[in-house]
């Protein structure tokens, strides 16, 4: 049997997925590492556990193939899009991996949006001003740590820093580089506009290749370290939210894929560059020819974590003997959509999509006397669905009506998730029963490089069974109501964000 590797390296784990030569399934693997934060927005990573992390993973997944009754085929990878490492002249870092989490460039990143060149940037890159750009991120570590910069030799992302620990090569994929907000999307090539902006010149930058570009040739350390071939082809694949697009098989302009992990995504592809004229919403490179369309959000899976630790009843956990998310999907089963009149922003990381705000914060409104911890947490979880609702419907006036839409992520684990994201959406969502698609498109992309495969339409063969939630009317019928309500007191909430953020950093000094 042959075999392949899908790698997906995120932001507080790495996994891998073990695929035979029909992309079938046969084990995964996962090690996770630290995302080191502060209340000043930091979000780093340390590259030296994740270079680990990955080495094991792949590791991991070779023993189990017991690679002497085979031969693996490729490892191909799929990552977070959007940070930054900051290297020397050795291509040592200089610094942690600055993620896309980070929000510490936001002041560099509101004057840029709010200026003529912001708007050029973002007509020609398609990556919306905001302080997850690794443009906005350079441009601050500029001002803010000139020390460095003076000893920085190069700029780096996780990806690329992967494959020069593995192949002594400094090189990035289209995908990853499109995010970046210093692509040109129009030449698939660095913008000199940005890069002026940026105070970087093009060869302090990897090599642009394509996602199906193979690297061949492991160092002795690495092919060690990971105990496979060292001439086993490497793929650079694309950033994770392109795969995931892929690995569902929404490869066509009337499919929308809907990803909610820690955060969350609605992307759609189509086959050449679209801008939105009122930039909401980013316009990346999946491969040559594939482009994707649609919105992050910060506000995903992890609001739900912050609202399962603090309003779940610990004691009821105990009692029942019952794992606190099952019971606190159980509770909100048991709550009427709209949770008795209150609404949630689940802004508790700044936003994305549709605001591009790193200072929004979250808040209840409606709040009274009838209310329960039940209805807050049923609240909380209507708000992660209306927010994506908000982005569903910015895609949507953008490039059409969607025939389906794919939803997969964390979430899709919880029936009662699933049934309320069609109902929000009033849109049928269809789930595929296999939730690493990031991995399978990865997968994919190796078979492309191979020349296995012509397109990626075959996908749909490898994505298995799938269940399909149509919207319940009545509760369609509810949130038609309310969802033009939490759009409308996100605008009146809007200008008070940055006063408030201001105050809670003054708070913690």
């Amino acid at each position: 049997m042959n075999y392949f590797i899908g790698v997906d390296v995120g932001t507080t784990s790495t996994k891998a997925v073990l695929y035979d030569q029909n992309a079938t399934v046969l084990d995964q693997f996962s090690q996770g590492y630290s995302l080191y934060r502060d209340a000043n927005g930091m979000a780093e990573q340390d590259p030296a556990a994740i270079v680990e992390a990955v080495e094991k993973v792949i590791h991991d997944a070779a023993e189990k193939a017991k690679l002497t009754n085979g031969k693996l085929l490729a490892v191909s990878f799929s990552s977070a899009n959007q940070s930054v490492i900051m290297l020397d002249k050795n291509f040592t870092p200089l610094s942690r991996v600055i993620t896309w989490a980070d929000t510490r460039a936001r002041d560099v990143a509101n004057k840029l949006k709010h200026s003529p060149a912001g708007q050029q940037i973002y007509a020609k890159t398609g990556t919306p001003i905001h302080p997850m750009s690794p443009l906005t991120k350079i441009m601050w570590l500029n001002k803010t740590q000139a020390d460095k910069i003076a000893k920085t030799a190069y700029f780096g992302d996780i990806k690329s820093y992967l494959f020069y620990r593995f192949f002594n090569t400094f090189k990035v994929d289209v995908s990853i580089a499109s995010c970046t907000g210093m692509m040109n999307v129009n030449t698939c090539n660095w913008d000199e506009q940005a890069l002026e902006l940026a105070k970087v010149n093009r060869n302090q930058l990897p090599e642009i290749v394509n996602g199906t570009t193979q690297a061949i040739g492991l160092t002795a350390e690495a092919q060690a370290k990971m105990g496979i071939p060292a001439d086993t082809p490497f793929v650079y694949g694309a950033f994770d939210g392109a795969l995931s697009n892929l690995g569902v098989g929404a490869i066509k302009q009337n499919t929308v894929a809907i990803t909610i992990g820690t955060s969350a995504g609605v992307r759609v592809v189509t086959d050449h560059p679209v801008i939105d004229p009122q930039q909401r919403l980013f316009c990346y490179a999946v491969d040559k020819g594939l482009w994707v369309i649609g919105g992050p959000l910060n506000n995903g899976g992890d609001v739900y974590q912050w609202a399962v630790e603090h309003l779940v009843d610990a004691s009821a956990v105990k009692n029942e003997n019952i794992d606190p998310y099952t019971l606190a999907n159980q509770v909100i089963e048991g709550v009427p959509a709209g949770a008795h009149g209150l609404l949630f922003h689940p802004f508790l990381g700044g936003e994305r999509a549709p605001l591009w705000d790193a200072n929004a914060r979250g808040s209840f409104f409606g709040l009274s006397h009838m209310h329960t911890r039940a209805d807050m947490l049923r609240a909380v979880m209507e708000g992660i669905c209306m927010n994506i609702a908000t982005v569903f419907q910015a895609v949507r006036d953008l490039v059409g009506e969607p025939a389906s839409v794919t939803a997969t992520g964390g979430f899709a684990r919880a029936e009662v998730w699933r049934q309320m994201l069609a109902d929000v959406l009033n849109c049928p969502v269809n789930i595929p029963n296999s939730f690493e698609s990031g991995c399978l498109g990865a997968v994919t992309m190796a078979m492309k490089s191979l020349e296995m495969i012509e397109n990626y339409k075959i996908i749909q063969t490898f994505i298995g069974d799938i269940s399909s939630y149509q919207p319940n009317q009545e509760a369609v019928n509810i949130y038609q109501n309310y969802l033009p309500l939490f759009q409308q007191v996100e605008g009146l909430l809007t200008p008070a964000y940055s006063t408030i953020a201001r105050l809670q950093q003054q708070s913690t000094h």
